[in-house]
C-alpha cells in the first residue's frame, strides 16, 4: 500500500511517500496512525497528536475509524485552512 505525507506531516516523517506492508491487526486509519507512530522517532513526532491529522483513502477523506480495506493509497495531512 502506498502512503503519502503532506505539509508538516511530510516534514516530520522525512519523506513524501513510501510503500508499506501493513501488519495484520491494523484495520482502520486510527490503527494505522498508531502503528506508524511506533516505527521510529520521526513517525512518533509526526503522529504524536493523531486527532489533528486528516486522512484520505484513494483520494476520499475519511475518519479515523474508517476501515483500510483494500486501499491502494492513503494520504495523511494536517488540517487545511482557507485563505
Amino acid at each position: 500500500m502506498k502512503l503519502r505525507y503532506f505539509a508538516w506531516v511530510r516534514e516530520r516523517v522525512g519523506k513524501a511517500e513510501e510503500d508499506v506492508d501493513v501488519p495484520d491487526g491494523v484495520a482502520t486509519i486510527g490503527e494505522l496512525m498508531t502503528w506508524l507512530a511506533s516505527r521510529g522517532e520521526e513517525y512518533a513526532h509526526a503522529f504524536d497528536n493523531p486527532k489533528v491529522i486528516r486522512a484520505a483513502i484513494d483520494k476520499t477523506h475519511v475518519k479515523p475509524q474508517t476501515p483500510i480495506g483494500t486501499a491502494s493509497e492513503i494520504a495523511f495531512f494536517p488540517p487545511m485552512t482557507g485563505g
